[in-house]
């Protein structure tokens, strides 16, 4: 895991190129549970109570996530889906939206001259992704990091179209993608 003072730097300096770049607003703010962020297409709103590690993840994939709901109309109906019974072809699709999220994460990472933490953002995405695929095929909720790989495959970058921020929705309204 990077340290904290690395990590403190990488949020600052994606959080300025997010709000310079794009025009898209970071919030800092209380997020009720069980989120720890949350994103409309328009806005990015971390939790405060989060540590470095935890909000330095949350900034970059729900970036990637905001950046899918604006060139995406499945995206968003992939992220506004309702919990409930999921089929393998569901699952499927969630897991590569997640995965295509993470890879946006990396670019914007590369974007801001981040190039060392590419296996750690694929980590925490594993982690994030198994997570989601418990919950949604038994609607049980473990603790985050019991699903942290020993290691996970580094996802290749993937680049950022261009795209208009907009505001679609909030994840309250959808689920916990």
């Amino acid at each position: 895991m990077p340290d904290a003072e690395r990590l403190r730097w990488v949020f600052n300096h994606v959080e300025r190129h997010i709000e310079d770049r794009w025009g898209i607003p970071v919030r800092i703010q209380d997020v009720p549970n069980p989120f720890t962020g949350d994103l409309d297409g328009a806005e990015i709103m971390v939790d405060y109570d989060l540590d470095i590690e935890d909000a330095v993840f949350i900034l970059v994939h729900l970036f990637g996530h905001t950046v899918q709901w604006n060139v995406s109309a499945h995206a968003r109906e992939i992220g506004a889906a309702r919990p409930g019974t999921w089929t393998d072809d569901m699952l499927r699709e969630a897991a590569a939206y997640e995965e295509e999220a993470c890879r946006y994460s990396l670019q914007l990472l590369h974007d801001v001259g981040v190039t060392d933490l590419d296996s750690w953002i694929s980590e925490f995405a594993a982690c994030d992704s198994h997570y989601l695929m418990h919950f949604y095929k038994t609607g049980e909720k473990l603790p985050f990091r019991s699903f942290w790989p020993d290691q996970a495959p580094v996802l290749a970058p993937l680049p950022i179209p261009e795209f208009q921020p907009t505001r679609w929705l909030t994840r309250f309204d959808g689920t916990v993608l």
